[in-house]
């Protein structure tokens, strides 16, 4: 069943068209990775299918429900994790908790429980005294992601919920969206780093607001939406396929590259320059 489904996606802000015909389906327990350089529209999409902000034209389901007729009624079955850490750093954490419960409608008993089984889920509460400001920025991640879920939502959206952590936050935050994943949440996931990207189910890449892959993960790689083949890819180092490759080994080689060399220099432009090139966009 799928739990997400946008259908010819477009937003218009002036004469300027950010999202442009984006149609994708996400079923109910997958991890969802939605890959793309900054600015390409990523961000607008997830706003787009949360409720937040209105379609120029095409249609989005999430959960049966339609985004443009019942927008509040979306919001009742997600949660949203944004790209910056957007909780009070004045509260500690069982405050922040306890604030969204009550915004989710969760008085009492039933608010109490539900704090304390998403402290223990999310492994927060040792540091529940805590002010929300004083933590590491994995722990802040954790928060956020603990708020998010607190009214138990069947889907959550994370926009790029590990930029600017550590290596060792971020492998355990996935292991935590895997545990979660295997309780049938959905994710719908941004990430700019490969090796989340390997780890998600099903992935599509948007470029400048149109989508020109989308498949759900096996070794081969990506389906091309618009008939691409074959690709090249000078790298930022200065290397180049020496032959024409499928897009799923360029893609391998390139961030495998980029890995080596401490992740520095991840040209997601320059890629998807070549992508787009290529299948005449």
């Amino acid at each position: 069943m799928a739990a997400i489904v946008a259908e010819k996606l477009v937003r218009k802000f002036g004469d300027v068209t950010a999202v442009d015909g984006v149609s994708f389906q996400v079923q109910s327990g997958e991890v969802f990775g939605f890959l793309g350089p900054n600015g390409s529209g990523k961000t607008t999409v997830i706003k787009m299918l949360t409720g937040i902000l209105p379609l120029t034209s095409g249609r989005g389901v999430v959960d049966g429900i339609d985004v443009s007729a019942d927008p509040d009624g979306v919001k009742q079955r997600i949660g949203y994790m944004s790209q910056k850490f957007s909780l009070y750093d004045d509260l500690t954490v069982l405050e922040n908790l306890r604030f969204y419960a009550q915004i989710y409608g969760l008085k009492g008993k039933v608010a109490q429980e539900k704090i304390e089984q998403t402290m223990q889920q999310n492994g927060i509460e040792p540091y529940k005294d805590r002010a929300a400001g004083k933590l590491s920025g994995g722990w802040k991640q954790r928060l956020a992601l603990s708020c998010a879920m607190m009214h138990g939502p069947k889907m959550l959206y994370l926009d790029e919920p590990t930029a600017g952590i550590d290596p060792v936050a971020r492998r355990k935050l996935w292991d935590l969206l895997f545990e979660l994943s295997g309780q049938g949440i959905t994710f719908f996931v941004t990430t700019h780093y490969m090796d989340e990207a390997e780890r998600c189910s099903h992935l599509a890449y948007i470029y400048y607001g149109k989508l020109i892959a989308d498949e759900r993960y096996e070794p081969a790689g990506f389906k091309l939406k618009h008939g691409l083949k074959d690709a090249r890819l000078a790298l930022a180092a200065g290397d180049e396929v020496a032959a024409p490759l499928p897009l799923a080994s360029l893609l391998r080689d390139h961030f495998l590259s980029a890995v080596a060399r401490g992740w520095q220099d991840i040209d997601w432009a320059g890629l998807a320059r070549v992508c787009a090139a290529d299948a005449g966009l």
